[in-house]
């Protein structure tokens, strides 16, 4: 990528989008997408054969609505923290105003005594729209290392 300040605004969308997450601020989740979007999280055995199963399938901004919806006011867990690192967005290639990235990442839960734990490692491969509104996520593919996510998948990765 050529233009130096449209890669700092990826930067800053991925960090911002990771704050989001962790501060379970569900509304501002929403507005990291385009209206036509998509947000799986798959395996990455899945993933690598072309298989479709996903843990997680979203395919339009009204169903990241309803999985916030459920986060806020349906689901039931012991409560916890989650935490984000994720390393700097590589720019696989550019398509128009289109930016298709990759980061690696994991995820950290502390549960509400103390105990930290690695919940899931992978990488985003990531759909990126550039408009005047600013960067928004067309597609986000969580691709995640390990065979299992232990007890289940809550919030977003």
């Amino acid at each position: 990528m050529k233009d130096m300040q449209k890669y700092l605004e990826l930067v800053s969308l991925y960090a911002q989008y990771a704050a989001a997450v962790d501060a379970n601020d569900w509304e501002k989740w929403i507005d990291f997408f385009a209206e036509d979007c998509e947000y799986k999280v798959q395996p990455r055995e899945n993933y690598e054969r072309n298989l479709p199963l996903a843990t997680l399938n979203l395919i339009s901004r009204g169903m990241l609505k309803d999985r916030a919806y459920g986060i806020r006011e349906t689901l039931f867990h012991d409560p916890y923290y989650q935490r984000h690192v994720v390393g700097m967005p590589f720019v696989l290639k550019t398509e128009g105003d289109c930016i298709i990235s990759e980061a690696n990442y994991a995820v950290f839960r502390t549960k509400l005594n103390g105990d930290s734990t690695v919940f899931n490692v992978g990488r985003y491969l990531d759909r990126v729209r550039c408009s005047d509104e600013g960067m928004k996520f067309e597609s986000r593919v969580c691709i995640y290392d390990s065979e299992m996510i232990p007890n289940s998948l809550i919030y977003p990765i």
